[in-house]
């Protein structure tokens, strides 16, 4: 299923979409509650891969025309001027892209002196197609990504051991059952009774030892 399909299934008023909707039980994240989130924002913010958002404050890039995307590009050549944002988010994006080391070159280039860079990508996560997936990182292969271009100043894992857990069980049922429904019902059942057991992360993040299993990972980059 292309993107535009998958944008138009969540505004789409037929009597499956909406049962499919209903059915969709609580996100299995809970967000590291410690991630740093006060990082200014300017006067002009770049969003990559907002896709189906629209997240306030920024510019919203992505390769598709949905709604609440301002521009359309592509984050390996992005269509504006150097050193112009102060705050620049790629949130699940690196993944996505054939050339992710092109793409944090653009985005310290259009970073402005003094400005942030805030990463987030998947570790222990499935495989999930918009419109590829290339890739998985760590936190150190975020690093070595960015290469010492620009300054970390601060790391850690957005999304921890039990939020794997729990996405990969819901994908191990959907892939034992053979038809579309059953499918969409087990995710429904499995995602309403399991998904308490994300609050765990609110314990396992403090352990040194989450980064074995970890979800997403993060890094705040800031421009010299």
């Amino acid at each position: 299923m292309g993107m535009s399909e998958v944008y138009a299934q969540r505004r789409s008023r037929r009597w499956g979409d909406r049962l499919r909707r209903t059915l969709e039980p609580p996100s299995p994240y809970i967000p590291n509650p410690h991630e740093p989130r006060d990082f200014p924002l300017g006067r002009w913010n770049l969003y990559i891969g907002g896709a189906g958002s629209a997240p306030p404050g920024y510019v919203n890039v992505d390769l598709f025309a949905t709604p609440g995307v301002d521009v359309v590009a592509d984050a390996e050549c992005l269509p504006f001027s150097s050193s112009v944002f102060t705050r620049v988010e790629c949130d699940a994006v690196l993944e996505h892209v054939r050339d992710p080391q092109q793409v944090m070159r653009e985005i310290a280039r259009v970073l402005a002196p003094g400005g942030y860079a805030h990463l987030v990508t998947p570790f222990c996560h499935p495989f999930h197609e918009y419109p590829r997936d290339y890739r998985r990182f760590t936190i150190d292969g975020l690093k070595e990504l960015n290469g010492g271009a620009l300054e970390v100043v601060a790391e850690g894992w957005r999304t921890g051991p039990a939020a794997t857990m729990l996405v990969f069980t819901l994908e191990f049922a959907k892939l034992l059952l053979p038809w579309q429904w059953w499918r969409i019902l087990a995710h429904g059942v499995l995602g309403w009774l399991l998904f308490p057991l994300r609050y765990l992360d609110l314990l396992l993040l403090r352990s040194p030892h989450a980064a074995r299993v970890g979800n997403h990972c993060y890094l705040w980059l800031r421009k010299r």
